[in-house]
């Protein structure tokens, strides 16, 4: 019985040993898979590969391993993003200070200093609370800075 046992864990493991191919020869390098049009995928995910290809035919790469974050001195030290181009996922955009709100020009919607999107509209500029309401824009929320 264990040799039985034994025999079927060495022959699984032969046959999951085959799950992940090897880039054919022909393959550009650092190719992760080849998409069903002809077409090599080089991305470390399979999610979202061969987009617009017809999907993936053969997966060459193992699972992905655990993202790591580098930050480069380079990015670290790049001007901040101009006041109109900010994004709610990117640092707020350079000015501002006490006394003064975000006016999203967009949306005529103002945001005060320590709210979320304080800075980080795609479109604004900073102004002062008074100068905002002047100019027809309204609170975040229906709620005036303090």
């Amino acid at each position: 019985m264990k040799m039985i046992n034994t025999s079927a864990l060495l022959l699984g493991l032969f046959v999951s040993a085959g799950c992940f191919a090897a880039a054919p020869p022909d393959a550009p390098a650092g190719a992760t898979g080849q998409c069903k049009d002809g077409t090599y995928y080089t991305g470390a995910e399979k999610k979202g590969a061969c987009k617009g290809h017809k999907g993936v035919k053969e997966w060459y790469a193992e699972a992905p391993a655990a993202k790591t974050e580098t930050k480069s001195t380079a990015a670290k030290s790049a001007a901040p993003p101009a006041a109109t181009t900010a994004t709610a996922s990117s640092p707020p955009a350079a000015g501002g200070g006490p006394g003064q709100v975000w006016v999203n020009t967009k949306s005529k919607v103002y945001h005060c200093q320590g709210d979320k999107y304080y800075g980080k509209t795609k479109q604004g500029e900073y102004m002062t609370e008074a100068a905002a309401k002047a100019a027809g824009n309204h609170p975040d929320h229906g709620k005036a800075c303090s």
